[in-house]
């Protein structure tokens, strides 16, 4: 398994950091992990070809996570030219949100006549999937109802397990999302402002023995925790990292 971190920013570009988009491979099988607003130009910057990636896996509906959806559309269909099935996959009512976020960007595309078939796959804490040969599991995080459910997910395959938490505040549901996986991707937001939606380090070290993974990432980083350069015990996310759980 062979993740690569296409954007690590927030929602605002802060660092200069593409939106949330990880490029998730193995063997042949690809997937992303995320698709935010800027994720077409990571992937092309990157030179990743779109065609090979059979599913796109959404943590929630903000723009930043799921923005890069209707370009990623339009590209399939007129620049990839693609014939493959592309599965879309995330919380309850992804079809949904997905048919609103092409008529928001793009009014009428939602009718398009796709030259490729599009597949809809919700994956619940209650239901997990198989997508892109992973074994998927999702996790309820503490984020924006408004933009969910919101959900961290595991990722299995060939021994390995990757886990990412999408945008949370703290919640026990990190616990078993962190446990026994080779890696955690974890949103820390800010340093020591603890807010309602989002993880601040000092929350995150605090419960840091509760987490039973041995390899802490750091992502999705505002202003301020990119300017606190004082070392800590944890990696810290940024565009272009790769991952090998």
């Amino acid at each position: 398994m062979k993740i690569t971190i296409l954007g690590s920013g927030d929602a605002f570009g802060s660092g200069g950091r593409f939106n949330t988009c990880l490029h998730v491979e193995a063997g042949t099988d690809r997937m992303l992990l995320d698709c935010g607003a800027t994720s077409l130009v990571a992937l092309n910057k990157a030179g990743i070809a779109r065609n090979p990636i059979s599913t796109l896996l959404f943590t929630h509906f903000h723009g930043d996570h799921f923005g890069g959806l209707p370009a990623f559309l339009l590209d399939a269909q007129f620049l990839s030219r693609r014939s493959e099935t592309l599965t879309i996959a995330g919380p309850v009512g992804v079809e949904h949100r997905a048919l609103h976020a092409l008529e928001a960007d793009f009014p009428g595309s939602s009718s398009n006549r796709w030259r490729f078939p599009i597949s809809f796959v919700e994956v619940t804490p209650e239901a997990p999937a198989t997508l892109a040969g992973f074994s998927v599991e999702a996790f309820p995080m503490v984020h924006d109802e408004r933009a969910g459910p919101c959900q961290g997910y595991r990722l299995a395959r060939d021994g390995k397990i990757f886990a990412f938490s999408g945008d949370t505040a703290w919640t026990q549901a990190l616990i078993p999302l962190a446990a026994g996986a080779d890696a955690l991707l974890v949103e820390c937001y800010t340093y020591d402002q603890v807010l309602t939606n989002h993880l601040d380090y000092r929350s995150l070290a605090a419960h840091r023995g509760e987490l039973a993974t041995p390899r802490i990432i750091l992502t999705h980083m505002s202003p301020a925790m990119l300017a606190h350069e004082a070392p800590l015990p944890e990696e810290r996310a940024f565009d272009g990292m790769v991952i090998t759980p």
